[in-house]
């Protein structure tokens, strides 16, 4: 959830570790360090409680000489955000200093066992634990800092990416990993670690991606060594990132979240291209067209996910079983992995994931794959885990999504779904041709409908300024619908801090109708689709009771418009592709409410893009 930068070269470091954590901002944090070594053996640490600017002005009068350095920005598990609990932290022997994404589950055990031997600790953290723990062994064994590293991860249970700097070694970095992402870059004659390629890109486009239980040896003038905890090597190979600068900057916008709305119809392009033909009437994904027999064949799909791609995976379901007629399950990743589930290997386990990276999807795809299970991975990260862990799967293509709260990479997820139901389908006969090219050509259209859509963008603008007084929103809609609902409620409490809720708007009824006055704003998705009688009975209803509705409407329709208080239109589309327009409004509505309040609408507090841990 974290960020990590290192640097080993000719130049200064503090410049590119300082570019390089503001390059991983997006990730979320709450205190931000650098440690610095020079050719002298000098190692200075300086961190702080705050952001990365507040770690430069700290610095600003401060030696920030030499030519290694690792630099992090931290979001808190263990102890409280606090300069002493920031990383980096340093070893009692002040020979050591660490940098640690995850978290070390065995730490409470492995403290008590170091303090029984005189070991003094000065944070709260679980990372001090491990670098006062490779300090120890190192200096009880008499052993180089690699053998240390190694001792020291055989005994940790836990998720972890670390770098670790020696000061009697000043031209090697070691760098290690379990189930926490790290890159390693390659440049002419200098090396670079990070997160993801983010902070790297703007130096070497050759990184290589490191795999669980990877050890990798960076030394000055030498190449990359890569080995495993029993110190064998590991093959490796060195990866060009398609990557570059304009994609991770604001490009003229105020925030990077409504520079990725307005990327969506480019995006989807994007997702599409190569997979739908010019022709707009046939679908061609890789993964069916080598994985046919097997897919075609399965009995049931589960799809696995959290957060946003949770809701996506909510709308692939309804995508799946009206398609291809077989029966799907949309479980949260964090609950499937300790539930004991019932899986066979007539199951399809589909696993979704933005980053690639999240923690509890990482697992859910191990337990999958332990019981026999074929998972098929749908990710927005080249070269992250969940494509390594999958048997096969598919990328959205949406490129590198920095704001926290996911807009593009939502959409991208659908649009994947449906040409995978689509694909899927086909193959499997349940599809007739006509519907198959109706559905095909009307997802071709959507990112011009989009486009359409964007326009509407100072109108919602100003129809957000009138309810940034609400303490609580309600979000209603049905069938395809429901699943936006949640997401615009999720973008909502996400960025602007609201509390809001997502229902069935059938189940107003049953419960919510209780909360509804005049105080509570209501959403309700109203398009012109097969419930919308329905979903009209209910607007009335909360009308009757003085609260004020933002309703999305399909174009033309002048009946919901005139009850409602707001209304947004959509272009008409295909009811099983209306979520990918219709979240576009939720969307901009929770970004323009964020600003009228004022909320730091990239780094909305407590959140990280990339959820690593438990």
């Amino acid at each position: 959830m974290c960020g990590i930068v290192g640097y080993l070269g000719k130049r200064d470091a503090y410049p590119i570790l300082i570019k390089g954590l503001k390059r991983l901002e997006y990730r979320g944090y709450d205190s931000a360090g650098v440690a610095l070594l020079d050719e002298q053996g000098d190692l200075r640490v300086y961190k702080t409680k705050g952001k990365v600017a507040d770690l430069e002005a700290y610095v600003a009068d401060k030696n920030a000489g030499g030519t290694v350095g690792i630099a992090h920005t931290r979001w808190a598990t263990h102890g409280e955000p606090n300069s002493t609990n920031a990383h980096p932290h340093v070893a009692n022997s002040g020979n050591l200093a660490i940098i640690h994404n995850g978290i070390i589950e065995n730490y409470a055990v492995i403290k008590r066992q170091l303090e029984a031997k005189g070991v003094v600790f000065h944070s709260q953290t679980d990372t001090e634990v491990l670098v006062q723990l490779i300090d120890y062994v190192q200096t009880t064994r008499q052993v180089d800092l690699l053998t240390a590293v190694r001792i020291a991860l055989h005994t940790v249970i836990g998720a972890y990416a670390i770098a670790v700097l020696d000061k009697n070694n000043p031209d090697v970095l070691i760098a290690a990993r379990k189930s926490s992402p790290l890159v390693v870059g390659i440049g002419d004659e200098e090396f670079f670690l990070g997160s993801d390629a983010s902070p790297i890109i703007e130096y070497t486009d050759r990184v290589i991606y490191l795999n669980d239980q990877d050890v990798a040896v960076i030394r000055r003038g030498h190449d990359v060594e890569v080995v495993d905890f029993y110190n064998e090597k590991v093959e490796h190979d060195i990866t060009r990132v398609n990557l570059n600068l304009a994609q991770i900057e604001k490009g003229g916008f105020p925030h990077f979240m409504l520079k990725e709305i307005y990327e969506q119809p480019d995006c989807l392009r994007d997702c599409v291209r190569g997979r739908i033909n010019s022709e707009a009437n046939h679908i061609a994904l890789s993964a069916i067209i080598d994985h046919k027999e097997r897919l075609t064949k399965a009995r049931r799909i589960i799809i696995v996910a959290c957060g946003t791609s949770w809701h996506a995976g909510l709308i692939g379901k309804q995508l799946i079983e009206q398609y291809c007629q077989l029966p799907v399950q949309v479980e949260y990743a964090s609950e499937f992995r300790y539930s004991n589930p019932v899986i066979s290997e007539h199951d399809v386990v589909i696993a979704l994931s933005q980053s690639g990276e999240t923690a509890d999807t990482l697992a859910a795809i191990e337990l999958a794959r332990e019981r026999g299970a074929f998972v098929y991975g749908i990710c927005n990260a080249i070269g992250a885990s969940i494509p390594r862990a999958t048997h096969t799967g598919s990328y959205i293509h949406v490129g590198p999504e920095i704001g926290v709260a996911s807009t593009k990479a939502f959409t991208g997820q659908v649009t994947v779904l449906a040409m995978l139901a689509l694909a899927l389908a086909w193959e499997r006969g349940t599809v007739s041709e006509e519907e198959y090219v109706r559905v095909i050509a009307a997802l071709n259209e959507i990112p011009d409908k989009m486009q359409e859509l964007l326009e509407q963008g100072e109108k919602i603008r100003d129809i957000s300024r009138i309810f940034t007084y609400a303490r609580n929103f309600l979000y209603l809609g049905r069938g395809y619908n429901y699943p936006v609902a949640l997401e615009g409620a999720l973008k909502l409490k996400e960025i602007s801090y609201i509390h809001a809720e997502g229902y069935p708007a059938a189940e107003m009824k049953h419960g919510p109708i209780a909360l509804i006055d005049e105080e509570m704003p209501v959403v309700v998705i109203a398009t012109q689709n097969a419930l919308y009688e329905k979903v009209l009975s209910n607007i009335q209803e909360i009308k009757a009771r003085h609260a004020r509705v933002i309703a999305i409407v399909s174009k033309g329709d002048d009946t919901v418009s005139q009850l409602a208080d707001a209304a947004i239109e959509l272009p008409s589309t295909e009811e099983c592709l209306e979520p990918l327009l219709a979240t576009i409004p939720l969307q901009m509505l929770a970004y323009y409410i964020a600003v009228c309040k004022g909320k730091d609408v990239d780094q909305p507090r407590n959140l990280a893009k990339s959820v690593t841990v438990e």
